[in-house]
């Protein structure tokens, strides 16, 4: 008696999606991949953008598209779609070369990584290896900047400030205030739980930031952000009483830092020279440029309040109104220093209505409790008091610390919040 063959029902259907096992080990190495993102950021603009290709290959199978598409219908998923959508459709109302036109889409288009980013690390369990391959690197990244302040001749490529070795000090600024602030509340939780030990390691590493940028080189915007995060934390993680102490305690160590470094009094005082001699010695006109820039982008908005003048068209809007001008006044440029004038000269109120809504929709994913929702209320009220002094959200490096930061934070405090059955912050 021989046995039946199997009915054979065609060919096997192809998988749709990867095997679990095989999706496991593609979370993990994008898990991996954020990782290195973060630890890159600080020193190269090149090496970033790889792995960011890298995990964009890595994540694209593991991802669950009809979930992913209802996830779209909230704010802080859609929204960046709605900014990148905006600055390719004002490229037909534009007055700017198309060249320009074309590059202004570029800083917009990194914003369209926050949802998948948000999407990822909603059900990762690692998104705090991102946090400490950025913190760890930042802070060899300070340790080399104090070396290099020494012998400048380790640096790694050239930069016009000493004491910094890679890019520029108000890159190295924006990091060092993200890391210092970031560890406040890991202190503060250490501190109460009366571990000394994990207390004082972040502490000294609070002080190896807040020091560099002391001593070292130091951006007036991140000082300025260092003020309004400042207070944000007292507000958010002090009784009154405390509150009080430690404000009272950072204008004394603000009076010391003072007096005890001649850097950080060059660099207050400057403002003053800038705002006074600018127009006469260009060289040291930082401050009377900004003031230039932000009353030309103004005029430029009035102009075109609603839609704008159109995408990429800041340059051609600086060029009409150096006509017949000299000095600040016939400089041409294509960012204004300001966030708002940035999108309010391209986009109008449609712009600017856009940009404070991605903003708000972002600042509500933090709302809860936890170090996570702690670093991204930190990483949103950065950008936003940054961007009053600069187009920090369009920039490169503080633009994907944005990215980055909003993604991975966002993602935990959506995972947080969906474990305590909370989906308000959606």
């Amino acid at each position: 008696m021989t046995a039946e063959p199997a009915a054979w029902s065609g060919p096997a259907a192809p998988r749709r999606w990867p095997a679990r096992r095989d999706q496991t080990s593609l979370v993990r190495t994008a898990d991996f991949l954020a990782a290195l993102i973060a630890a890159s950021l600080p020193w190269s603009t090149t090496v970033p953008a790889i792995f960011t290709g890298l995990w964009l290959l890595a994540v694209t199978p593991t991802i669950d598209w009809r979930d992913y598409a209802r996830s779209l219908a909230k704010p802080a998923f859609a929204l960046p779609f709605a900014f990148l959508l905006l600055a390719v459709v004002g490229t037909l109302w534009s007055d700017g070369a198309w060249a320009d036109r074309l590059h202004a889409i570029k800083p917009v288009a990194k914003l369209v990584l926050i949802p998948p980013l948000l999407y990822h690390f909603r059900r990762s369990e690692r998104g705090t290896w991102v946090f400490l391959a950025f913190l760890g690197s930042c802070a060899l990244l300070a340790i080399f900047s104090w070396l290099v302040l020494l012998h400048p001749a380790w640096k790694i490529t050239v930069t016009a400030s000493a004491g910094v070795p890679v890019k520029n000090y108000i890159d190295q600024s924006q990091e060092f205030t993200l890391c210092a602030f970031a560890l406040a509340l890991p202190a503060l939780g250490f501190w109460r739980a009366r571990q000394v030990a994990a207390m004082l390691t972040c502490l000294a590493l609070i002080l190896l930031f807040l020091t560099n940028m002391v001593f070292v080189a130091s951006a007036r915007t991140a000082l300025v952000c260092i003020a309004v995060l400042l207070v944000l934390f007292a507000w958010r993680h002090l009784s009154r009483r405390a509150a009080l102490f430690l404000l009272a305690g950072a204008v004394a160590a603000s009076a010391l830092a003072w007096t005890a470094s001649p850097y950080l009094r060059q660099r207050i005082t400057d403002i003053y020279v800038e705002y006074q001699h600018g127009h006469e010695d260009i060289s040291r006109a930082s401050t009377a440029q900004r003031l230039t820039y932000w009353r030309k982008s103004t005029l430029a908005f009035i102009e075109a309040p609603l839609f704008g003048h159109g995408t990429g068209s800041i340059k051609r809007q600086f060029e009409r109104a150096a006509v017949g001008a000299s000095g600040l006044g016939a400089e041409i440029v294509s960012n204004p220093h300001n966030q708002t004038l940035n999108v309010a000269v391209q986009w109008g109120l449609i712009g600017v209505a856009l940009l404070y809504a991605m903003w708000l929709a972002h600042l509500r994913l933090f709302t809860g409790e936890g170090l996570a929702a702690w670093i991204g209320l930190v990483i949103v009220v950065q950008n936003i008091a940054s961007s009053l002094l600069n187009s920090h959200l369009f920039d490169f490096h503080e633009g994907w610390m944005y990215v980055l930061g909003i993604g991975v934070a966002g993602g935990m405090s959506l995972r947080a919040n969906a474990e305590r059955g909370n989906n308000a912050a959606w």
